[in-house]
């Protein structure tokens, strides 16, 4: 690659988006998991505070996300036609291709789980409103403990969820690294075979050529 992170702003945006993805993740995994604790009795019609916090989180963070990622997308749209005329050679743009192509999918991911989430909330039927309210002011003593069960069962699960989501998004990356090694090798297996070829057929002229001379030195013998 012929660009550095000081020359190259998608370099610098890069970075910056793969450090947004790094932040996003756990949020996610947070998000996730507490909308599927089962709810209390007081939180039976609403959302709970925490899942509301969460929620409020992952969406700014794409929100953040998909800005930069949009940047990237139409640098990579404004170098596809001629990438020599940028300094670029054309695996370099086919990497920043499937880099804003995966990360994209990745946002759209949990973009689709937040509005699976809103799809399935729904409003109050007619008369539970208020009848919602009214077990919202009963909350009692055995509320409360859930909450706090809830609670522990959060903190011990974050440590795990976040570990697990981070490990699939760094298989994720390395299986695209791969990818492109993989690429570059087969190029240059190419480039030793045409090599190798051109060396085959200049040996072999060189030897006819040795091999002629000999027998015209033994004639004269």
């Amino acid at each position: 690659m012929s660009s550095t992170n000081e020359d190259d702003p998608f370099l610098q945006v890069q970075a910056d988006v793969l450090s947004q993805l790094h932040t996003t993740r756990p949020l996610f995994t947070s998000y996730l998991r507490i909308r599927a604790l089962p709810p209390s009795s007081a939180t039976t019609k609403k959302p709970s505070p925490e899942l509301a916090s969460a929620r409020s989180d992952l969406e700014a963070a794409l929100a953040t996300l998909s800005e930069d990622l949009s940047d990237l997308h139409a640098a990579v749209q404004a170098v596809q036609s001629d990438p020599y005329k940028y300094g670029l050679e054309i695996e370099e743009v086919a990497r920043r291709k499937r880099l804003v192509d995966e990360v994209g999918g990745e946002v759209e991911d949990m973009r689709e789980e937040l509005l699976k989430a809103a799809a399935g909330t729904g409003t109050f039927a007619p008369g539970e409103e208020g009848r919602g309210r009214r077990r919202d002011d009963e909350v009692d003593y055995n509320a409360e403990f859930e909450q706090q069960q809830q609670q522990q069962m959060m903190a011990e699960q974050d440590t795990q969820l976040d570990d697990v989501y981070r490990t699939v998004g760094n298989l994720r990356m390395q299986a695209s690294e791969m990818g492109r090694e993989l690429e570059e090798q087969a190029e240059m297996l190419e480039d030793v075979d045409g090599l190798a070829d051109r060396v085959g057929g200049k040996l072999q002229t060189g030897m006819k050529s040795m091999a002629t001379v000999i027998r015209r030195n033994e004639d004269r013998l």
